[in-house]
């Protein structure tokens, strides 16, 4: 479960050219504008990561005019995204923690979020119909979703060192096709889906015949990738037809993630595309500032690239995050 609302210590302030009423302050690896004066340096605060959807509440209020949503995947409340403010990035929200006196004993690095009933804000992916749900995505099953680095830079000193490929995060849907004993099945990111030809994350089986290619194989397989296309997060790669790219392939039987090699080579058996692969490397020794540089970029259609996913080769799930462009993230305004 990704931790939208904690408890953050103010690692620096920085100040903000001509303005006289904001400037900066530096938490875990993001910087946030706020009012001039109400941090300082070692300070506690409640730290709201971008996504985060506030729930209507009077200390929320001075953010109706820039950030007020009322939709039928959300509901009502409050968005928290990247935005720019006096020319500066500000990622996140960070307010006082005398604000909260329901989180008087709370210390840093705890994770409010369900206290403060704040939920994650998702953006419609798909046009397209993503099929009958059947059920809650089985047990075992895994989800997929990366941290973002800014939230957890202990992952570069983990990662130092290793051999890691870097892969371009392309923007679409997440779609999960497993094997398991003879059985297979389709998941978006969080629901099981009914076997319909019709149906968008039944599309990788039906297009890559993989239930005649998994049942030739034999192997109890997890298999993840990002469906992209016509109809699904407004198609940036500007396709032609829907592909799907994985990005992930789990060994259901050793409850193992394949290292980058051998799940290249059960993708190659089965026809599969994989996330393009920007880089790779025998010994990973990359800054935050680095890795935001190279995060940024363009899809072949010419559009700003959603980011980057940086992993280690040989376990791709002991160190695993992704870096998010911030041309990106500026750009989204849903």
């Amino acid at each position: 479960m990704r931790l939208l609302v904690t408890i953050q210590k103010v690692k620096g302030i920085s100040s903000i050219p001509d303005s006289d009423f904001l400037e900066l302050a530096h938490v875990m690896g993001w910087q946030c504008v706020i009012k001039k004066g109400e941090f300082k340096e070692g300070d506690l605060g409640v730290y709201y990561e971008v996504d985060s959807f506030l729930p209507i509440d009077e200390r929320y209020e001075f953010l109706r005019a820039s950030s007020y949503r009322d939709n039928v995947d959300n509901g009502e409340g409050f968005r928290i995204r990247s935005m720019k403010m006096r020319g500066q990035l500000s990622q996140g929200l960070l307010l006082p923690l005398e604000k909260f006196p329901e989180l008087k004993d709370c210390n840093e690095g705890t994770d409010v979020t369900e206290k403060l009933n704040v939920k994650k804000w998702y953006i419609p992916e798909t046009a397209n119909a993503g099929g009958t749900i059947i059920g809650e995505r089985p047990h075992g099953i895994p989800a997929s979703d990366e941290i973002r680095i800014q939230s957890a830079l202990e992952l570069l000193e983990q990662l130092k060192g290793k051999p890691y490929y870097i892969t371009t995060k392309m923007d679409g849907t997440s779609g999960i096709v497993y094997y398991i004993d003879g059985k297979i099945g389709c998941c978006s990111r969080n629901k099981e889906i009914k076997d319909e030809e019709d149906a968008l994350y039944w599309l990788p089986v039906y297009k890559y015949g993989l239930k005649e290619k998994f049942a030739k194989l034999g192997r109890n397989l997890v298999i993840t990738g990002e469906i992209i296309g016509p109809g699904i997060q407004k198609n940036k790669l500007r396709l032609a037809e829907i592909e799907w790219n994985v990005f992930d392939v789990k060994d259901a039987q050793s409850n193992r993630y394949l290292p980058y090699d051998e799940a290249i080579a059960v993708c190659a058996q089965l026809g599969l595309k994989t996330v393009p692969l920007e880089e790779r490397g025998d010994n990973f020794d990359y800054s935050l500032e680095i890795l935001l540089e190279k995060a940024k970029g363009k899809y072949p259609s010419g559009l700003d690239k959603e980011g980057i996913v940086v992993r280690d080769v040989n376990s791709p799930k002991a160190v695993s995050f992704k870096v998010l462009n911030n041309d990106f993230l500026l750009k989204e305004k849903d």
